[in-house]
């Protein structure tokens, strides 16, 4: 009911004012409506504050608050009826006499744009705006993240403030110390700050600063960016381009990252152990561990693995030193092989004399035709290795010269086997043609060839079968040439021996000699003298006028020795050749003992050399007899002949000379050479005439 009246008393009111204005027109009058403070008014919560106006030109008009269009309370001033006020405002807001608006204990939710209007019936309305901004003193205020971490390379990452209580009228952001501001990289939206593609570069303090009218609060909170692994370094400590099989080395991986990256090395699909701040340490390496190896970096948090790799070579050279040589092919070509095995990775071989396209590995053979050219050209192989450089060289060559060897033994059937071997140096082996006569010879049961053609073998149980037999000839030959040997076998034989006593006189060595074609099977040692008493007590007799076999000996001994002999007594010596059942011609004899004097032929040359010598000595005293008998006439028989002055004076200024030692002896004056310069036809006898004496054999005294 009492709305109805206010309703009815407001009507007439513009029933009136219309009356006024319609009556009245004309006139100035109209409202004036000023703030009585700031239109803009900041209120701590729950304080009473007001939006103070005053009005003229007009009294007692319809006061009319708002709030973003929505009546809040309305009054005519100075009525008896109260101000009507919103129903959920009447505990807070109250309308002054003067038409200001009073906010009791304001809460926080009063905050906005209240608009005051006045009207009066026949008057323009006017009015005005007020801000009223609630504040509320700031409490518990933190920076909260989504995860403790932020990623590298994510798409964002956004710190939000919370707080208990509190109203804030500014901002600010802060990274270690410097204001933020919205960017490409940052971004400032409500409470929030968002990091745009952050990188490890955020990492760091962040700070926010919170104000308003009536308090400030700070909040902090420090951002780990996690980043990485980067990409790995890797590296050899030494550096080199390649190893050899025994260093040792470290391989080192490292990356940046937060937290720092956990480091593994694998090779050939094993996890290698050892491996300490990404240092693998390999001592002794064997080729088996050369190869790839990768690092593996793994990041904890963001599970991000990186993989770098590096190659290790670990070489090892061939053993020894690379070996030339060369054989023939199809009797055609020379075939040069150069070998080199073993090592890692295997030598690369070449003939650059013979060609520079052809090369190989480990063993390498180069084929060419034979020519002259090729004889004794020295051939060089290049062996390269990528721990050393090395060579060989060969020579291929014709046949040389050689001397037949032969060698006599008697096998288990007792037949005498003479081997005849012809080797000569060349290259390629040479091979071995056989002939008797003019007869090849052909394996059979007297003769056998060796498999390598360079020994024949002659079988017999009479010497005197191989001495009646034709020269044997052997032909050495190859690709490149050819030598000829011949064979004449003959019967035992010594062709040199000697006798070497020791010092006390009790032992005495034989050696001797047989010529290189001679059949010997063994030799006989045998002695004529005392009886010769042996160590073991047995006692080899002996006559003085007949030798007895002492030793026996094998075909291949040179030596013998024969003890114990007396220094007092004479021995002598000889040896026998023998071929099997036959003997040959004995060595000479020789002496051991004392007194032992001249030798038969010392003693001859001797006699045979005192005759020459007389002789000698008479012809050289009839020589000088003759040379001073002649010297002595011709001096008689010369003219005189009138000498001059200036040869008088000559021959007195001469000063006397002593004669020639040589003459001293009272022998005569040297003959007149002027006389025997004289012509023939002045010359009265002939000159004398000088005859050499024979030779005189000097006899020595052994």
């Amino acid at each position: 009911m009492k709305k109805l009246d206010v309703f009815q008393t407001l009507l007439n009111e513009v029933f009136v004012t219309f009356l006024i204005i319609f009556t009245f027109q004309g006139s100035n009058c109209q409202l004036v409506l000023q703030p009585a403070g700031p239109t803009q008014v900041n209120a701590l919560v729950g304080t009473n504050v007001t939006l103070a106006v005053s009005f003229s030109g007009a009294p007692n008009p319809l006061v009319s608050w708002s709030r973003s269009n929505i009546t809040v309370g309305t009054w005519t001033i100075n009525s008896n009826s109260s101000p009507d006020i919103a129903p959920n405002s009447r505990d807070v807001l109250r309308i002054e006499n003067n038409g200001s608006l009073t906010f009791l204990h304001v809460p926080l939710g009063y905050t906005g744009n209240y608009t005051i209007e006045l009207a009066k019936s026949g008057l323009e309305k006017v009015s005005r705006t007020f801000t009223l901004r609630i504040f509320e003193n700031f409490q518990s205020v933190s920076l909260n993240t989504q995860s403790d971490f932020a990623k590298e390379g994510a798409e964002s990452f956004t710190l939000k403030y919370s707080m208990l209580h509190g109203v804030v009228e500014q901002q600010m952001w802060q990274f270690n110390g410097k204001e933020l501001k919205n960017s490409s990289h940052y971004l400032i939206e409500g409470r929030s700050l968002v990091i745009l593609r952050p990188n490890r570069s955020d990492a760091g303090l962040y700070s926010l600063l919170l104000t308003n009218p009536f308090s400030s609060a700070a909040a902090r909170k420090t951002i780990t960016i996690l980043y990485g692994p980067d990409a790995p370094v890797v590296g050899v400590q030494p550096a080199q381009l390649l190893y050899k099989a025994g260093d040792s080395l470290s391989l080192s991986c490292q990356a940046e990252g937060f937290p720092s990256p956990i480091t593994e090395w694998t090779f050939d699909g094993q996890i290698l152990p050892n491996s300490n701040n990404g240092v693998l340490n390999l001592t002794n390496v064997q080729t088996s561990q050369g190869g790839v190896y990768t690092c593996t970096l793994l990041n904890t948090l963001t599970a991000e693995k990186r993989e770098k790799s590096l190659t290790l070579k670990i070489f090892e050279k061939p053993g020894g030193s690379p070996m030339c040589s060369v054989v023939s092919v199809n009797d055609v070509s020379l075939q040069y092989q150069c070998r080199w095995p073993g090592g890692t990775p295997q030598a690369q071989l070449s003939f650059p004399g013979l060609s520079n396209n052809s090369n190989g590995a480990e063993n390498f053979s180069l084929t060419v035709t034979a020519s002259a050219d090729l004889n004794k050209k020295t051939v060089i192989c290049i062996a390269d290795h990528p721990l050393e450089q090395n060579k060989c060289n060969v020579s291929a060559s014709a046949p040389m010269k050689f001397l037949p060897i032969v060698e006599t033994s008697i096998d288990l059937s007792g037949k005498i086997v003479v081997s005849i071997s012809c080797l000569s140096g060349a290259s390629p082996q040479a091979a071995v043609s056989w002939s008797r006569g003019n007869e090849t010879v052909t394996n059979g049961t007297t003769q056998l060839i060796s498999s390598s053609t360079e020994q024949l073998r002659i079988y017999s149980y009479n010497v005197s079968s191989f001495l009646v037999m034709p020269n044997y000839t052997c032909v050495c030959y190859n690709l490149l040439g050819s030598q000829t040997g011949k064979i004449q076998l003959q019967g035992p034989s010594i062709s040199d021996s000697s006798l070497f006593p020791n010092q006390n006189g009790t032992i005495i060595t034989l050696t001797w000699e047989v010529p290189p074609t001679a059949i010997v099977t063994g030799f006989g040692i045998q002695m004529k003298g005392p009886a010769l008493h042996t160590k073991s007590g047995i006692v080899t007799k002996a006559s003085s006028d007949g030798y007895v076999t002492i030793q026996s000996k094998l075909g291949s001994a040179r030596s013998a020795d024969i003890f114990p002999l007396n220094p007092k007594s004479t021995y002598w010596f000889r040896i026998i050749p023998k071929a099997r059942l036959t003997d040959g011609v004995p060595s000479k004899i020789h002496r051991a003992g004392p007194g032992e004097g001249l030798s038969g032929s010392a003693i001859a040359g001797i006699a045979a050399g005192i005759p020459c010598s007389i002789l000698f000595l008479a012809l050289l005293c009839v020589t000088i007899y003759l040379i001073l008998y002649c010297s002595n006439k011709k001096k008689n028989q010369q003219p005189t002949y009138p000498v001059s002055r200036a040869v008088a004076k000559t021959k007195n200024s001469q000063t006397t000379t002593s004669p020639h030692k040589l003459l001293t002896g009272g022998l005569a004056s040297p003959p007149d050479y002027n006389r025997l310069h004289k012509n023939p036809s002045e010359r009265t006898v002939p000159l004398p005439t000088f005859v050499p004496p024979p030779p005189v054999r000097v006899a020595t005294t052994v």
